[in-house]
């Protein structure tokens, strides 16, 4: 009998898989007609075709296999991503890409977090838990985007990264304040930067080690023996890198950001691959990115809870305009703007500060809270629903418009 149960799971599981290749196939061809980013046609549909309308794909956002395709496509997305960074670049930005990836978190938090505060008349602590939430940009968003849409390169490139190196900054962030809603916990200032050291750190170590260990087995002259099985080495480092820094306690998604970068920067370490090993590789990453984006996008879509995020709409939408308009305005200009070392622009800083979707990594802190049954966790997920919508909806669909306004596209 239990077989038998597995069995039929089983079944369902792959019908599951089925539908989501299907639609989603006919989604990036949808999205590529319409000349917008594939992942706001994915949503999209991922809505029509989940349980609040059509009910085709129920996959619940706390099953296993939910966890096990949102960590991974979420890991592989953020390799795929950090190969396309370049160390030059980061070296001119880098004062930016640090400010704006901690302090700028903290900024975001407590900016939409009196709005929540205003607008849904929450308490002090719930409505800064609601903007610590929210507060970290996501990479499964915006690299797929900027593999789309094809600006200035400084400018993807700072985006990138920090959406990457935030995500620590974000999730150390979330869970101090948590621990004093929950009155388990005092804020330390001190404790929370030690905290930040010690996973960026270490998440930036196992990443470059991993890295570098990738690039010497598949790109060395005498030592590089696994050439021809490049994918494969990439597919299973990105694991070893995510599972190493999470067993540490360390940030995961950084520590797969950094290995991409390693990965993408073979020749600055001093390795040359083969074109026919470049090319082979390069087109297995955009293959599986394209699949993943798919399932994640589409997941997130049917997992949009419709009556709870109706609860709370009107002032969950206020608080989302103030985080949108001023919280991340503010941001950018309080973190790029002293750096003169990068010596922004103004069309610069405009453009980053409309760039900031949120996604996947915000959604599963608040359907963390939700498990948790932490204080004002139905009005954080509401509120978090509708920050998803809104900024994937109406940033990601007018990047293009918006760089071609600043004269910051350029030909791939």
């Amino acid at each position: 009998m239990e077989s038998s149960a597995s069995l039929e799971l089983a079944k369902h599981a792959l019908l599951m898989f089925g539908i989501i290749l299907a639609v989603g196939t006919l989604s990036g061809l949808l999205a590529r007609l319409a000349k917008i980013p594939d992942v706001v046609v994915f949503l999209l549909i991922g809505m029509l075709i989940g349980p609040g309308l059509l009910g085709w794909v129920n996959i619940k956002a706390d099953s296993a296999l939910n966890q096990l395709i949102m960590i991974f496509g979420s890991s592989y997305i953020l390799f795929d991503g950090g190969a396309s960074i370049r160390l030059k670049v980061l070296k001119e930005v880098w004062i930016t890409l640090l400010t704006i990836a901690t302090l700028g978190v903290l900024i975001t938090a407590l900016i939409t977090g009196a709005a929540a505060y205003y607008f849904l008349g929450l308490s002090p602590i719930v409505a800064l838990l609601l903007g610590s939430v929210v507060a970290s940009t996501d990479p499964a968003t915006l690299i797929p985007i900027f593999r789309q849409v094809h600006i200035k390169e400084r400018v993807a490139q700072t985006v990138l990264s920090e959406s990457a190196f935030n995500d620590a900054m974000g999730a150390i962030l979330t869970f101090t304040v948590l621990g004093v809603a929950l009155g388990t916990g005092d804020f330390s200032a001190s404790a929370a930067i030690a905290d930040l050291l010690k996973q960026s750190l270490l998440g930036i170590l196992i990443g470059a080690a991993l890295g570098y260990l990738a690039a010497l087995l598949i790109s060395h002259e005498k030592l590089g023996f696994l050439a021809e099985f490049a994918p494969v080495v990439s597919l299973m480092a990105v694991i070893a890198a995510y599972m190493s820094a999470d067993g540490m306690g360390c940030s995961g998604f950084m520590a797969v950001f950094v290995f991409g970068i390693m990965l993408g920067n073979q020749s600055s370490l001093g390795f040359k691959q083969s074109e026919q090993d470049r090319h082979q590789l390069e087109d297995f990453v955009m293959t599986t990115s394209l699949i993943l984006r798919m399932f994640i996008f589409i997941l997130l879509g049917t997992q949009v809870d419709f009556a709870l995020m109706y609860q709370h709409l009107f002032a969950g939408l206020a608080v989302v305009v103030v985080f949108m308009l001023v919280a991340r305005p503010a941001t950018v200009f309080l973190c790029a703007w002293p750096d003169r070392r990068a010596r922004w622009s103004h069309q610069e800083m405009l453009f980053m500060c409309w760039t900031r979707e949120t996604g996947v990594i915000p959604g599963a802190l608040a359907g963390l809270l939700l498990g948790m049954k932490a204080p004002g966790a139905d009005i954080i997920a509401s509120v978090t629903f509708i920050a998803i919508l809104m900024t994937i909806l109406i940033q990601a669909t007018t990047t293009q418009w918006l760089a071609k306004k600043l004269n910051l596209s350029r030909h791939p």
